[in-house]
């Protein structure tokens, strides 16, 4: 059996879930031997298997992505029926099952009867002792919950569940489970199965609260009974207060549930939620105000909550130190913000563990102080754990982790009556002078107890300004001064090790983070800095990485020092690059003149390509400042000077930007790039870091497009188009395109600016269409943003109809306006054609349709029963109408044209006219 799967006692530290099932009576399955899903090869030697393991454990992806991955489940499953193999090479076998069974069972189905076909070969074992069973059990409860096969739906979970909570009551099961010899280890490895799906499926033992706790009172394995215990009744606790609910008399003893009947998932779903029970810190008051608080049992339910725990408390000497731990842990959560649920049941517990040298009880102490503070843990508590830990930390002989731990417990001691608001780092009130001498950082720690030394020191920095005005005789603040002076004098040793020089700047960022706004600290820290520069250039990238994570007030003057130390040093020696590289980081628009003199003086000494490109990284630097005066002259030498090609190219590419590109462009062109660079020319990695910027990128459409009403007038009809927009935009230009030769090429339309929530006036877009007919104008945008970019998107297409290329005739003359019409009525025939065709009207009338649509092309009026309409629509056609002897349903419409090809348009059109009044 795989030791991550063995019966634990567990700990305050998160566990990795196992899941299993299994059964009472075999049932029908097809991965039976001799079935008809069977495989039909013969029983694989010992031999073979253990090269067939061997490969798996070596990968198992890429073996079961092989041709032999498919079966090895299937095979596994099998062979543990099979008589050839030893028990200890099916032990082998369960084992890889405990340990890959995402691989081996990767859906429900397959996990369903993986648990099925293990709970069949359990059952079929014989009566004798048999090393198998407890791994069967691990194996069947694994499949079904690393599977997500465990559910009221699982026939095998129907199997596994009674028949593990059998084995934990420690009842007689029936034949196969081996002799009495066998019943403890197994009642064990039942519990520890149990434990596993309750923590998978929260609320899965809601119901069985009081057999378990029965139990825990007879002969039996306690420590795995009561982890059990204490889980299932966490969680049911967390259930019932999310429903508020009461507990409903699930503590007190019941029936057990008959094998293969029905099982109580009530609880499990309502708690579908995955509870984690060894969280590393304590839930948030606020969450529990609505959380445990909300559940207020009856005076008989907080009774028997009192004597269930009060029964797992009086029982948990008996447990490992871990068990302990976690035990206690369990409860606290559960109990933690209860109504009617006072923290004294763990008093008496307290006065055993206070005194505790094992790590995983103090620890859980620690979290029941943080959960309960001052109503469980007195004045005179607090300062014996205090002490406790603090003469503990100063140990010489304690090991590394365990001093860590102290040191730890130290920085994050949950105390009674904070100061200050929720989350602040400050050191204990309690820990005085006298107290903290022991715990001072030194320069022979190891590096981590070191900066845990450390981290406590700068705690009590933060505290020391009001005891320093009273003259106090030591002062934090000036010991942590002569440290780090210390960490910057080993870490400018030229030659010294690496380790030195990342200590030091470990310990000047966790300065920085915690004294962030004591500028008596940080000046001397900024100043030393620049001297352990000025002593060992090399350490170049470590001040760059620090300038990445510290904030302005060590930035911005660490900036300003380093920019010093290095324009007023000359730039010819091997330090060189580290003052190139320093300087790209540093550079802004403050003081160029020195920059650039220091940049002009290097350009000598700067021969080979790393040189120079670290040369041009500076330039790159000042471009996105915003520094113009004398860096065009420094790249236009350096475009001549420089040997290298590349570095010339990209000198004068950097001149190119300088003098074509605004300064917001300009930023956003030289910004960080996320390309990879390019290892054969700087330019290609220059390329992809602004190629975006100068090209027009593709972009989702952040404006919106409509016809908006018909203009009838001009020489050429005319669309006007109201737009609006998302988000600022500039220098917007809308490109139309006719599928086709209906119309002639469209014109672009130009908009300066366009900003959201102000009005816009309507846009013109001239039509020039060869045939009257109607079209879908394909749209496209290009649009700056206002971060620079140029960008296109395509909004969905404007619908030309019909109507919208109407145009009036010219004005007829006065008095003749019948003759006029009667003259182009006659010119439209022989060459065109007549139809005739009746217009149902609406409600309101002919002389409401006319007003409506048709009011700009009446030649001839006769109100209300009578109208004659010209229409010339472009290029060189026109359409009459006669509108004649109104009904009250209709009017009869007789039109010429002179263009056959407008009839069917003209009549579809004036069909539609009813609808549209």
């Amino acid at each position: 059996m795989s030791s991550r799967h063995a019966p634990r006692a567990g700990g305050p530290a998160p566990r990795e879930p196992v899941v299993a099932r299994s059964g009472v009576a075999p049932e029908t399955s097809r991965l039976h031997l001799g079935g008809p899903g069977c495989w039909t090869m013969g029983p694989l030697s010992r031999e073979t298997w253990a090269q067939r393991l061997g490969a798996f454990r070596a990968s198992p992806s890429a073996f079961m992505a092989g041709p032999e991955g498919e079966d090895l489940g299937r095979d596994l499953l099998n062979e543990l029926r099979s008589e050839k193999l030893s028990e200890q090479t099916k032990v082998s076998l369960l084992a890889l099952s405990l340990e890959y069974p995402a691989q081996l069972w990767p859906d429900a189905a397959a996990a369903e009867a993986a648990a099925t076909s293990l709970l069949d070969t359990l059952v079929l074992l014989p009566p004798r002792p048999s090393a198998l069973r407890r791994p069967l059990l691990l194996a069947a409860t694994t499949a079904l919950a690393a599977g997500g096969a465990l559910g009221p739906t699982s026939g095998a979970s129907r199997r596994l569940l009674p028949l593990l909570l059998g084995l934990a009551s420690g009842r007689d099961v029936g034949r196969g489970f081996g002799p009495a010899s066998e019943q403890r280890p197994l009642q064990a490895t039942a519990c520890e199965c149990l434990r596993e799906l309750e923590s998978c499926k929260p609320g899965l033992l809601g119901g069985c609260l009081g057999l378990l706790r029965s139990l825990l009172g007879q002969e039996g394995p306690v420590q795995p009974l009561s982890l059990l215990l204490a889980l299932a009744l966490r969680n049911t606790l967390v259930i019932q207060a999310r429903a508020r609910a009461g507990l409903q008399g699930l503590l007190v003893a019941g029936d057990m549930p008959a094998a293969g009947g029905p099982w109580n998932w009530t609880l499990a779903e309502e708690g579908d939620a995955h509870l984690q029970p060894q969280a590393p810190s304590w839930p948030a008051a606020e969450e529990e105000e609505c959380g445990l608080a909300v559940l207020e049992p009856s005076p008989e339910e907080a009774r028997e909550l009192r004597a269930a725990v009060a029964q797992l408390l009086d029982t948990s000497y008996l447990l490992t130190p871990v068990a302990q731990a976690q035990l206690l842990w369990l409860l606290g959560w559960a109990l933690r913000g209860l109504r009617g649920q006072p923290p004294v049941l763990f008093k008496p517990q307290l006065v055993r563990l206070l005194g505790t040298a094992q790590l995983t009880l103090l620890h859980a102490v620690l979290a029941l102080k943080a959960a309960f503070g001052e109503a469980l843990f007195t004045a005179q508590d607090e300062a014996l754990l205090l002490r406790r830990l603090t003469l503990a930390a100063q140990h010489p002989a304690l090991p590394l982790p365990a001093h860590l731990f102290y040191l730890h417990c130290l920085l994050n001691f949950p105390e009674n009556w904070p100061l200050g608001p929720t989350g602040e780092e400050t050191a204990p009130l309690l820990l005085g002078p006298r107290l903290c001498r022991g715990l001072l950082p030194s320069l022979l720690h190891d590096p981590s107890a070191l900066l845990a030394h450390l981290h406590l020191l700068c705690l009590l920095c933060a505290e020391d300004e009001e005891k320093e005005e009273k003259g106090q005789d030591w002062c934090p603040r000036h010991y942590l001064g002569e440290l780090l002076a210390g960490l910057r004098q080993r870490a400018a040793l030229h030659g010294g090790p690496r380790a030195l020089a990342t200590l030091c700047f470990q310990a000047s960022y966790l300065v920085v983070h915690c004294l962030a706004m004591q500028p008596m600290v940080l000046t001397p820290l900024t100043h030393g800095l620049a001297r352990l520069y000025r002593a060992r250039p090399a350490l170049a990238p470590h001040f760059v990485d620090l300038l990445d994570r510290v904030g302005p007030e060590l930035g911005e003057p660490l900036r300003m020092a380093l920019r010093q130390e290095v324009v007023s040093r000359p730039g010819r020696d091997e330090a060189l690059r580290w003052h190139l590289q320093i300087l790209s980081k540093v550079a802004d628009g403050k003081a160029p003149s020195a920059t650039l003199g220091f940049l002009h003086a290097a350009a000598a000494h700067c021969t080979d390509w790393g040189l120079q490109q670290a040369l041009l990284q500076v330039c790159r630097a000042l471009l996105r400042a915003g520094v113009g005066e004398g860096l065009a002259d420094l790249l236009q030498a350096l475009a001549r000077q420089l040997e290298d090609p590349d570095g010339r190219d990209r000198a004068r590419l950097y001149y190119i930007l300088l003098a074509h590109l605004a300064g917001p462009k300009l930023g956003v062109a030289l910004g960080p790039s996320l390309a990879a660079p390019a290892l054969t020319s700087s330019l290609v990695a220059e390329n992809q870091g602004f190629a975006a910027v100068l090209m027009v990128q593709e972009a989702p459409a952040p404006m919106r497009l409509s016809v908006g009403p018909r203009r009838a007038a001009g020489p050429v009809p005319v669309l006007q188009l109201q737009v609006e927009v998302l988000e600022p935009l500039y220098s917007v230009e809308l490109r139309f395109r006719v599928e086709g030769q209906l119309y002639a090429p469209l014109g672009a339309v130009h908009v300066p600016c366009l900003l959201p929530g102000r009005p816009c006036r309507p846009l013109h877009l001239p039509l020039q269409p060869r045939r009257p007919a109607p079209a879908q104008l394909a749209v496209r945008a290009l649009f700056t943003t206002p971060a620079g970019l140029t960008c296109h998107a395509h909004l969905p297409p404007l619908t030309v109809n019909f109507a919208d290329l109407f145009l009036p005739f010219p004005r007829a003359p006065d008095g003749d306006k019948q003759g006029f019409f009667e003259e182009l009525w006659d010119s439209c025939l022989p060459e065109g054609a007549e139809s005739r065709l009746w217009c149902p009207l609406g409600p309101q009338g002919l002389e409401a349709l006319v007003a409506r649509h048709l009011d700009p092309f009446v030649v001839v009026a006769q109100p209300p029963t009578s109208y004659h309409v010209a229409i010339r629509l472009p290029p060189a056609s026109r359409l009459l109408l006669r509108l004649e002897a109104a009904h009250g349903d209709g009017v009869p419409v007789a039109l010429r044209t002179d263009d056959w090809a407008v009839l069917p348009l003209a009549g579809d059109y004036l069909r539609g006219l009813s609808a549209a009044i």
